[in-house]
């Protein structure tokens, strides 16, 4: 009797395991099943894109043109292209319904050595330095009140920075569920922060606070140079307005809720933006402004005091919830890089038990960790910036050469040619501006390290050489048992 129960017992676990796995297998292809809504899709959107760049960049932007009036027309015309960008970015969404972000529309338009050195640099520089940006900025703002009347030490900020990657890396690679949860909380945060700071500026303009908008172009210093590193900084409190690209095997609809996510969400991030500089600008001068360590900090004590520390805690839930986004897409564009053998395997397997990319996320955490170390957060931003920006303008190229090239694909938008040619225009501008009027080895650098992938690319890809994978294939296998990852399916068209 008592055998028989144990083998009854034995029997369940068994299929209670088989169930597992199937249950574990059904996840997988979950993963890219349609899952995101309309509204999923705007908040992915606003959520991502207000992080740390509005209580950062005011300072910057108004660094490199030195006035309140192209300050704040700077802040509106990073939205409108922006807009722009993203209107370019629904018509390949819809054309091209692959995830990744910019990485199919490469591979489309110009083939697999554009893709591999967009992705080569997204894994290696651009990704992992927004993500440390957004959490040095974090811990600028969760530190300031612990040091009133002086700045924090270094060592204090890129610590907490640090201690905020291993959090929010731990989050994603154990719970899509719980990062998603997460998110919500945080995002339904950082629009409380975004309304207060708006209502106390609009009640400040109702009493008459209007003195540091008079004469606001004067003492401007506006040149081809200031203007593009101001948009830079302004544009990087924008980015983020791709994200939908990088998931849109994962939309719903997405030839309506792309486009509408977009026309929707950016737009209201423009107008909140805006709004938030102008709230700034009623109880600061240009020059307080400046000498702000944390602008909003500083907004909280002049008009909210004494319940001043919420603006620090609710900015902290804020550039938290947009780490977070960032590292939520952030192993998408690994797993479809991996899946065009771009990319290290391990990098695009998922995990057996939690069903999340943990190898992709583990190594974004850790190379964040390593910009962290030497950056200040205006450097990051122009390095940033420029390899971004250069892929931007390549990818929105892309969609003008496949007008000519790629005919027969299906396009359920599509806009008007003026605006991709807009956006390519300005992206070289962006990109030429700085490098010719101040020119620095930083640009230099950035430049030899995409190209670098090249070598990668014949020697891995194109040759296919043996050695590397001989040394490879045991550490895949080691970090196989380790991490318990196993392949992802691939998505069946």
């Amino acid at each position: 009797m008592g055998e028989e129960s144990l083998r009854k017992r034995k029997g369940e676990d068994n299929r209670r395991e088989d169930g597992q796995s199937i249950q574990s297998h059904e996840h997988q292809t979950m993963n890219l099943q349609k899952q995101v809504g309309l509204i999923s899709g705007i908040c992915m959107i606003v959520g991502t894109i207000i992080g740390s760049g509005i209580f950062v960049s005011p300072k910057s932007v108004l660094a490199n043109v030195g006035a309140v009036g192209p300050c704040l027309t700077i802040w509106a015309a990073c939205g409108v292209l922006a807009t722009l960008g993203a209107l370019c970015f629904a018509e390949l969404g819809t054309m091209i319904t692959k995830s990744g972000g910019e990485y199919p529309y490469l591979m489309e338009a110009f083939g697999p050595i554009p893709a591999f050195l967009f992705s080569w640099t997204s894994l290696l520089v651009t990704k992992p330095s927004s993500f440390a940006i957004i959490c040095l900025s974090f811990a600028e703002y969760a530190s300031a009140p612990f040091y009133p009347g002086c700045d924090p030490p270094q060592v204090v900020i890129k610590c907490l920075a640090a201690a905020a990657i291993v959090v929010i890396t731990t989050v994603n690679s154990l719970s899509v569920k719980l990062a998603s949860y997460l998110q919500n909380f945080l995002t339904a945060a950082k629009m409380i922060i975004v309304t207060i700071i708006i209502v106390s500026g609009i009640v400040l303009l109702a009493q008459g606070k209007t003195e540091n908008f008079e004469d606001s172009f004067k003492d401007s210093k506006v040149s081809i140079s200031s203007i593009a590193l101001a948009f830079y900084n302004g544009l990087w409190a924008y980015d983020g307005w791709n994200q939908l690209n990088y998931i849109t095997e994962e939309l719903k609809n997405p030839y309506r809720n792309l486009p509408l996510s977009i026309i929707i969400g950016i737009p209201l991030v423009t107008v909140c933006y805006v709004l938030i500089n102008i709230s700034y600008f009623t109880v600061m001068t240009s020059t307080e402004l400046l000498q702000s360590q944390a602008v909003a900090v500083t907004f909280g004590d002049r008009v909210l005091y004494p319940a001043s520390w919420i603006v620090p805690l609710f900015v902290v839930f804020s550039t938290i919830g947009s780490a977070n986004g960032t590292c939520f897409t952030a192993g998408r564009l690994v797993y479809v890089a991996g899946r065009e053998g771009h990319m290290l395997k391990v990098l695009s397997y998922i995990s057996v038990k939690r069903l999340t990319p943990a190898p992709a996320i583990i190594f974004y955490g850790v190379i964040a960790i390593i910009y962290i170390i030497p950056g200040d957060i205006d450097t990051l931003i122009n390095y940033f910036s420029f390899a971004v920006w250069t892929f931007y303008g390549l990818t929105v190229l892309g969609l003008i050469v496949m007008r000519f090239t790629r005919k027969e694909l299906k396009r359920p938008i599509r806009i008007p040619i003026i605006v991709p040619v807009i956006v390519t225009l300005v992206s070289i501008l962006l990109v030429l501006a700085p490098i010719i009027s101040a020119p620095e080895l930083a640009y230099l650098y950035c430049v030899l390290f995409i190209l670098s992938g090249l070598i990668f690319y014949v020697l891995f890809i194109h040759f296919k050489f043996k050695w590397p994978q001989k040394i490879s294939t045991p550490i895949t296998m080691y970090l196989q048992m380790l991490l318990e990852v196993v392949p992802a399916e691939e998505v069946t068209e």
